[in-house]
């Protein structure tokens, strides 16, 4: 029975590595367009504004302040 079953995890696992895989390279490549385009990071904060306050978080935490205060007084310009 043992044996019967050892394709079938393998098979899982591979799955379950290239969804991990797809998760990261995503998440990468949505942090590099966030970290590059602050129009990106507009439509972003209106609407999924929980994805923008980790990228935030995670900036300030790296030592790079000032982004976030950037983004709201050319916002708050662009609306006047």
């Amino acid at each position: 029975m043992a044996r019967t079953l050892e394709p079938l995890a393998k098979k899982i696992f591979k799955g379950v590595l290239v969804a991990e895989l797809l998760g990261v390279f995503g998440a990468y490549v949505l942090f590099k367009k966030m970290d590059t385009s602050q129009d990106f990071r507009q439509t972003m904060s209106k609407k999924f504004p929980s994805v923008l306050e980790v990228y935030y978080k995670s900036i300030e935490y790296s030592g790079m302040y000032g982004i976030r205060e950037q983004d709201q007084e050319k916002w708050l310009n662009n609306k006047s």
